[in-house]
């Protein structure tokens, strides 16, 4: 899989047929490894071991109802109040950060109305905090879990 800018991770990996399978340690079930998948899988641990989240508070790729249509997001820190804090979406490295991406976030969080927003495609991150007025900005640090 392609190298990508966040810090190297270890993780098993085992094949199954034709397909490369990564385990995943918060769902604790093997999955077919996406490019996609690789960049969610490197996301998580980097929140978790560089910036401190608490692993039993972040759920992945559960389903929302987004404009009556079923959709899954990618991540979902909650607080420690059981509040959604931060939502993320993944995409594959090749795929382009562009003003789609970021409405499908929003999109998704007018359902889960969490105050940050993290996109990223392994490449490139981007951290969005929502401002008095409603509004997203863009911030330029990405702080540890119990400074959020």
């Amino acid at each position: 899989m392609q190298q990508l800018n966040l810090p190297s991770y270890s993780f098993t990996v085992k094949k199954k047929g034709d397909n490369t399978l990564i385990f995943d340690e918060l769902r604790k079930k093997y999955l077919v490894l996406t490019p996609e998948e690789w960049v969610r899988q490197h996301i998580i641990k980097f929140l978790i071991q560089e910036k401190k989240f608490p692993s039993g508070l972040i759920s992945i790729e559960a389903e929302i109802n987004v404009n009556n249509l079923r959709r899954r997001y990618d991540g979902l820190v909650y607080s420690r109040k059981n509040s959604p804090l931060l939502l993320i979406e993944c995409k594959a490295p090749t795929v382009e950060i562009n003003q789609k991406v970021f409405d499908q976030i929003f999109a998704y969080n007018t359902q889960v109305i969490a105050p940050y927003l993290l996109v990223t495609n392994g490449l490139r991150h981007f951290l969005l905090k929502r401002e008095k007025d409603g509004g997203f900005k863009f911030s330029k640090e990405f702080p540890e879990y119990d400074k959020l």
